[in-house]
């Protein structure tokens, strides 16, 4: 998979912060992160398994979307998700091991069509809850996302109790989930599962929230705080409970893991 990802990729990436380019190869020995300023690039779901798990088996890797309300266009823009990130909808789910420790681990896929919330996005999510459930396992999640997938309605929205309800399932057995929000997870995805971890983790700066800032000054009439809907101003006001580098995710989610077990 990494050496198909690989060739699709551009030879070179830009850095949008400070605009110097490297490859691929040198980026993703660098946890996608820019040698010269430190800005993060987005992650596509399997850089996301790679950069915690020692091992992953996916799981419904072919489970892919179809036009359920004939939405024009619907279709090729499917299919252009397809070719551009090589995997068949906007999110990857299987069983890792991080650090020692087994868990379901699902990542979201910003290269599909902004990570948006599909009838497949919440039929794979919720089955990774049940296998969690059926296993005894913790739960792992990597979120990005536009939130609902306009192209299917009101079946897009379903999902969010359909999920919410695998969840809490899942925490009535007393077994642990763990979000890591990465940039951007809003709409519908922030408004329900993202936001249902036992412990919720976000990378440094990410965007997260359900409306926009415009929609939502346009909407109260009030401005807003400087930093408003990133990780550092949710930390501070008690929505998530780490701001985590990358470079030390991998231990920190383990270590949270291990406690968990040994609890």
């Amino acid at each position: 998979m990494l050496d198909i990802l690989k060739k699709l990729r551009p030879e070179k990436m830009t850095c949008k912060k400070c605009g110097s380019e490297a490859s691929y190869r040198e980026l993703k020995k660098n946890h996608m992160i820019c040698k010269n300023c430190g800005a993060y690039f987005r992650m596509n779901a399997h850089d996301r398994i790679d950069l915690v798990c020692d091992k992953f088996s996916e799981l419904d890797a072919d489970m892919q979307s179809e036009n359920i309300i004939d939405f024009p266009n619907y279709d090729e823009k499917l299919a252009a998700a397809r070719k551009k990130s090589h995997d068949k909808d906007a999110v990857v789910y299987g069983i890792g091991v991080i650090g020692g420790s087994e868990a379901v681990v699902f990542a979201m896929n910003s290269e599909f069509m902004m990570g948006s919330m599909g009838t497949v996005v919440g039929e794979k999510i919720t089955r990774a809850f049940e296998l969690a459930l059926e296993k005894g396992l913790p739960v792992v999640g990597f979120t990005t996302s536009g939130g609902a997938r306009m192209q299917e309605g009101i079946f897009s929205l379903m999902q969010m109790a359909k999920i919410s309800g695998a969840v809490k399932r899942h925490s009535d057995a007393g077994l642990l989930y763990i979000t890591v929000l990465t940039d951007p997870t809003t709409g519908g995805v922030t408004a329900s599962f993202a936001m249902q971890g036992d412990v919720i983790i976000a990378e440094p700066n990410a965007l997260v929230g359900f409306a926009g800032a415009r929609v939502i000054e346009q909407t109260t009439g009030s401005k807003l705080p400087e930093g408003f809907q990133r990780s550092e101003f949710l930390l501070e006001h008690g929505f998530i409970d780490i701001i985590e580098e990358r470079e030390r995710l991998k231990d920190t989610v383990s270590n949270i893991l291990k406690i968990h077990n040994k609890g």
